[in-house]
C-alpha cells in the first residue's frame, strides 16, 4: 500500500522571467523564505429589508498581498539592479515571477506564477556590532494576480 505524505516546503527555487535578458549579473534563484502566496475574496454583506435572521453575503473582487522573499544579501545581483532602476529612475518594468516547489529528486511538484510583478520594498537586517550574523535582505513585490501552474510545464 502506497503512503502519501504532504510535501515539505524547504526545497524550492524562484525564477524571474525576463530578468536574465534585461539585467546582466548573478542570476537570482536562491531564497531562504517566500511568503505571501495567498488570495482573499472580498465579501459584502447586504441586509434585506424585513429579514432579521441573516444578511446576504455577496462575493467581491479578490485581493493579493505582496509577495515577500528573504535571503542572505547578494551583491551585484540582477534583482538589485531591477530594484535600483525602479527607485532611482522611477522606471517600473514588470516581470513574471515563478516559485517552484521541488521534491527530493529536484522534480517540480507545484508552481505559482505571479503575473506582472515589480519591486515595491527592499529592506536589510543584520548590522549589529556585537553579533556575527549573515546580512538578510527582504524584498517585496506587488503583482496583478497569480495562478497555480501545472508542474509538468515548468523547468
Amino acid at each position: 500500500m502506497a503512503q502519501f505524505h504532504p510535501p515539505t516546503g524547504f526545497h524550492f527555487l524562484v525564477r524571474f522571467e525576463g530578468l536574465l535578458l534585461s539585467y546582466p549579473g548573478i542570476p537570482d534563484i536562491g531564497f531562504q523564505e517566500v511568503s505571501g502566496i495567498n488570495v482573499d475574496i472580498g465579501v459584502e454583506e447586504y441586509q434585506e429589508g424585513g429579514e432579521n435572521r441573516f444578511a446576504h453575503r455577496l462575493p467581491q473582487p479578490v485581493s493579493y498581498p505582496n509577495l515577500v522573499m528573504k535571503r542572505g544579501m547578494l551583491i551585484g545581483s540582477q534583482l538589485m539592479q531591477w530594484f535600483r532602476e525602479a527607485v532611482e529612475g522611477f522606471t517600473f518594468e514588470a516581470n513574471d515571477i515563478t516559485v517552484v516547489l521541488l521534491n527530493s529528486d529536484h522534480i517540480p511538484l507545484q508552481a505559482w506564477n505571479f503575473i506582472n510583478a515589480w519591486p515595491v520594498k527592499w529592506s536589510v537586517d543584520g548590522l549589529h556590532a556585537e553579533e556575527n550574523k549573515i546580512m538578510i535582505e527582504s524584498i517585496e513585490f506587488a503583482y496583478q494576480y497569480y495562478r497555480r501552474i501545472d508542474p509538468t510545464s515548468i523547468l
